[in-house]
């Protein structure tokens, strides 16, 4: 006696012709879901560590190494900075990616580098050469006019800076950054309106500043325990 109500056996041939294999059709875009998983992993293995970084120590009220805070005022949100390919101070010019892959150390003087304009170079120099091992990991960029600095003189004491021309090229960068004032104009009244040092991260976003009479030992700590939580830059 024929049971009508049996489903027929896997890949045998009815009046409507061949049942599909059972599970074919969903075999068919397991590849493509492998790949999506893959991709969002690599991503995720990527920025991860960047973002619990900034989360642990900046985004987590209750939680800082050691109970400290960090030395630097935080931007928020983050500032992500234009990509730009801007004039040397020499010749040639950057790449346009140049802020982003290494933690970055900015500093801007819109007028002649005097004594504490020196002062906040040397800082940041003394800064990344006591990272030691991770001192690559860092780079120092400095925008100033022309006729701002001696070229020698950067060229001997800081062979490492960056040194860029304050063009109208880098107005759109330069439009970002908070609070920035002249270190002529704050010996000459005595203001806290001296040029601040901007710390960038890795990806190219603005992301603390320090004020004029920030120390670098406070700068210096906070690159320390930034460059442990984060894997890359």
């Amino acid at each position: 006696m024929t049971d009508h109500g049996s489903t027929p056996e896997r890949g045998a041939t009815t009046e409507h012709g061949p049942t599909p294999a059972r599970g074919a059709v969903a075999e068919g875009g397991a590849p493509d879901r492998r790949q999506r998983r893959l991709l969002i992993g690599l991503a995720l293995l990527f920025f991860a560590p960047l973002g619990l970084a900034f989360y642990m120590y900046y985004g987590h009220g209750t939680w800082h190494p050691g109970g400290r805070v960090n030395a630097g005022e935080l931007v928020e949100p983050a500032r992500p900075l234009p990509a730009l390919a801007l004039p040397l101070l020499g010749s040639g010019t950057t790449d346009s990616n140049f802020l982003k892959g290494k933690w970055t150390l900015l500093y801007v003087e819109q007028g002649t580098c005097s004594q504490l304009c020196q002062k906040r170079l040397y800082d940041t120099r003394q800064v990344r050469l006591a990272l030691d091992r991770d001192m690559n990991r860092v780079q120092r960029v400095f925008i100033g006019a022309d006729d701002c600095c001696d070229a020698q003189f950067l060229q001997q004491q800081h062979p490492d800076l960056i040194t860029i021309r304050a063009t109208a090229a880098a107005a759109p960068l330069l439009a970002l950054l908070p609070a920035r004032g002249t270190a002529a104009a704050a010996e000459d009244s005595g203001a806290a309106e001296a040029p601040r040092i901007y710390l960038i991260d890795p990806l190219g976003n603005l992301m603390m500043s320090y004020a004029a009479d920030a120390k670098p030992k406070g700068m210096l700590e906070d690159l320390k325990r930034l460059l442990r939580l984060s894997s890359i830059g």
